[in-house]
């Protein structure tokens, strides 16, 4: 990720919902002004999904909870149920990655099909590859990392929910931003770390094969 996407994530997902949020609660009450805080990070999300072609599993799983979350958001009665039914639905896209893991189809393994696919790899090429047993146990520990992210991120919520109620939700934002930007970056390099193993895979012998379960 290049520094322009960082600094725009950071204006978009952070900056932008802080500053509604902080000056339009008076106007607007709690409830829209949370409502209208997730708008340029959805707005922004839509836009880089269109703009890098990302009509796969990864892309439709990002936008399909964009979609739920935005129903959810809306359905909500007050600005309290609103961050807790968040907190739920959360819990619950951590449950759909552990299932993955239990059927040994872990979506960490299908993103990686999918970035393949973006640098030219066949999709069905790629997946022949990752489920051989010496790397699908990395996208396994991968996947599984999403749902410690889930625990945590939804778990921190939820405490900031009971500590401050939904007048703390700038804090909120700031917390969750910050500790989000953090497991990112350690995804990042569990992607990184599975594309030296596939590499040592393909590139040498049996003792390399051995090297890579390790």
């Amino acid at each position: 990720m290049n520094k322009k996407l960082i600094l725009l994530d950071i204006i978009c997902y952070a900056i932008v919902p802080f500053l509604i949020w902080n000056y339009g609660r008076e106007i607007l009450g709690d409830y829209w002004a949370i409502i209208l805080s997730t708008v340029p990070g959805f707005i922004y999300t839509v836009y880089r999904f269109l703009k890098e072609k990302q009509f796969n599993i990864a892309g439709l799983f990002i936008l399909g909870s964009l979609a739920i979350s935005t129903t959810v958001n809306l359905l909500s009665s007050s600005a309290e149920s609103m961050l807790w039914n968040q907190v739920y639905l959360g819990m619950s896209y951590g449950l759909v990655f552990l299932l993955s893991i239990f059927n040994k189809q872990p979506l960490a393994l299908h993103f990686m099909v999918d970035w393949a696919y973006l640098q030219g790899y066949a999709r069905q090429d790629s997946r022949t590859l990752y489920f051989k047993p010496q790397l699908l146990k990395w996208f396994q520990l991968l996947t599984l990392l999403f749902v410690a992210r889930s625990i945590f991120m939804n778990g921190l919520k939820a405490f900031l929910l009971q500590t401050y109620g939904a007048a703390g939700y700038g804090k909120m934002l700031i917390y969750m931003n910050i500790s989000g930007w953090i497991f990112s970056a350690v995804v990042t390099l569990g992607f990184v770390f599975i594309g030296v193993k596939i590499n040592q895979y393909l590139n040498g012998g049996e003792e390399a094969k051995v090297a890579v379960e390790k």
